[in-house]
């Protein structure tokens, strides 16, 4: 059976792929995703899951339109992390965006697709609570044991998770967030790190 039922005939698909370092090679990503007939192709190679700013990926992201489906071949290829990638689904939903990744066997844009795109976000709202309460558990812990913990951040762990939300899931601009909240872009990223996100 497809993963792929029929499209709205304004639909596109978008593809994307990424290998983490210059010796891996996209051919494979790049065959599977021609074979399913993606209209545009875009590519990160030799960049980590982890790196935030990713040059293929955003210019994926900016020409996504509604009905548009975003195609991977691996869901790894996506998101940097767990969270990352829920706060992209979550926002596709949003934007009425479908997605697809071939080897799991995802696609939104039949019923049994649509249901990821709820897990996924129940699992990112969980995940923001559990990144909060761990991140005031360690402060406390610390803070009985005498430690001396510097300067307070200029960001309480729940203000990173809504800023990150705002940004990833929501699509907003990075320096206006950080703006509303009196803080610079590098506050910000420097807050995902320690909060780990």
């Amino acid at each position: 059976m497809s993963v792929w039922p029929a499209l709205t005939e304004t639909g596109r698909r978008i593809g994307y792929a990424r290998v983490s370092t210059r010796d891996q090679k996209l051919r494979m990503q790049l065959d599977a995703l021609n074979a399913v007939a993606c209209d545009k192709v875009f590519s990160d190679p030799g960049v980590s899951g982890a790196t935030r700013n990713r040059t293929g990926l955003n210019k994926a992201l900016n020409i996504l339109k509604p009905g548009d489906v975003l195609v991977v071949f691996k869901l790894d290829r996506l998101g940097r992390s767990v969270l990352h990638l829920a706060d992209l689904l979550a926002r596709f939903e949003r934007e009425g965006i479908y997605f697809c990744s071939l080897s799991e066997g995802i696609n939104t844009t039949s019923p049994h697709g649509r249901m990821v795109y709820q897990l996924f976000s129940v699992f990112a709202e969980f995940q923001r609570e559990l990144i909060v309460e761990n991140t005031m558990a360690g402060l406390d812990a610390a803070r009985a044991r005498g430690s001396q913990l510097g300067r307070p951040p200029k960001l309480a762990p729940r203000d990173v998770m809504h800023i990150h939300e705002c940004v990833y899931r929501h699509g907003q601009n990075l320096d206006e967030v950080a703006k509303r909240y009196e803080v610079s872009t590098k506050t910000c990223m420097r807050a995902f790190k320690r909060v780990g996100i």
